[in-house]
């Protein structure tokens, strides 16, 4: 299994940088590997939300179906994976004062033996850190400077 875990403080109050975590649609605007997503309920926020997310990282594409299964604005958003990768992941949002937010992005991932099971996830792992945390630095981004 994989487990990983990036984190970034936003200079933004926490509601602000929920907004930007509860639009699920949005996330293809700061997720370099999110290349669309496509609601399969008709909720699009809140517990019970059920999606699919095209993801390409490097020569690696999948569909990543997810259902969130945890909403407590605005502090969490956590997923289940049901597709080809399976397991959960969750963004927190804790306030650094009044003004600044940290961002912390876990998952726990199986993969499947068609790539590479264990071995796999192990050589993923270090992969899928630094692409994240260049997400969360996007998202950084793109929240500071609007």
């Amino acid at each position: 299994m994989a487990r990983i875990r990036v984190a970034v403080t936003i200079d933004a109050p926490r509601a602000d940088v929920w907004s930007h975590i509860a639009d699920i649609e949005g996330h293809v605007v700061w997720m370099r590997d999110a290349e669309s997503i496509r609601f399969k309920s008709l909720r699009r926020t809140g517990r019970g939300t059920m999606f699919e997310c095209r993801t390409r990282v490097g020569p690696f594409r999948t569909i990543d179906v997810m259902e969130v299964t945890k909403w407590r604005p605005p502090r969490v958003l956590g997923v289940r994976h049901t597709g080809l990768v399976t397991g959960t992941g969750a963004f927190r949002l804790r306030s650094r004062g009044r003004q600044r937010t940290k961002v912390i992005w876990e998952e726990r991932l199986r993969f499947p033996w068609r790539f590479g099971g264990p071995l796999g996830a192990a050589v993923a792992s270090p992969v899928l850190r630094r692409l994240w945390r260049g997400n969360l630095e996007a998202l950084k981004h793109h929240i500071e400077q609007t």
